[in-house]
């Protein structure tokens, strides 16, 4: 895995000390071995469009694709939260109308009781303004926001930094096995995603993750700031 050629990856600030502290810290967290009491997962989530064909596809047949028409109908749009923890080969898909603050905030809640017998989960995130424990002040009573805060250690990727999110992996390969086509309806949507998640799940897919701190001190030193002599 090679992130700093990732397609569409967007060029960090140069000579940023925040920057490499940032992604050192999420080099670090990856580097530690697998413990099931305290599991690194990766958290991402991605808006998708609803698509509804205007016309009858013509189906294909030996030797000739499928065919659909160039028009299509939007039907609005959605929200796929994704939670992958790459050692294990396993992860938590959830699809939302929206992507507020609450619908973040429950799905790491659904996050939290997937890792019951978890002392800590280390959770490795965007830094986006939803991705705070205030939004589980906002969704939830007091006592019910402390309980999940308290069993989180959140690690942010750096700003233009999202590419170091081993979610943004697991995200891809879901667009590009399962949403890969138009789906018209949110239930349909839910339905294949999660029919996708139980498949992955049953073949342990998992993220090898080779891209270490020494790597980025070489390949990436254009990102580190110069030290006067």
């Amino acid at each position: 895995m090679k992130p700093w050629k990732k397609q569409g990856w967007v060029i960090p600030p140069e000579a940023n000390g925040n920057f490499v502290a940032a992604m050192e810290q999420v080099l670090d967290v990856y580097k530690r071995p697998y413990d099931p009491k305290f599991p690194v997962v990766c958290m991402d989530e991605t808006p998708r469009q609803l698509i509804k064909e205007t016309r009858t596809p013509i189906q294909g047949s030996r030797g000739r694709l499928e065919r659909h028409d160039y028009e299509y109908e939007r039907c609005g749009v959605y929200t796929v939260f994704m939670a992958s923890e790459p050692l294990a080969g396993r992860r938590l898909v959830k699809t939302s109308e929206r992507k507020a603050k609450s619908d973040w905030a429950e799905f790491i809640r659904d996050l939290a009781g997937h890792y019951k017998k978890a002392k800590k989960i280390i959770l490795v995130m965007d830094n986006l303004s939803t991705h705070k424990a205030g939004s589980f002040y906002e969704t939830f009573p007091p006592e019910e926001a402390k309980r999940l805060w308290d069993r989180f250690e959140f690690v942010y990727t750096p700003i233009h930094g999202s590419w170091l999110n081993m979610a943004e992996i697991e995200l891809n390969v879901m667009i590009r096995q399962c949403l890969n086509r138009r789906i018209d309806c949110l239930d349909n949507a839910t339905a294949a995603i999660a029919a996708w998640q139980r498949h992955r799940d049953n073949l342990k897919a998992k993220v090898r993750w080779q891209f270490t701190t020494h790597d980025a001190r070489v390949k990436l030193r254009r990102l580190y700031p110069t030290l006067e002599t």
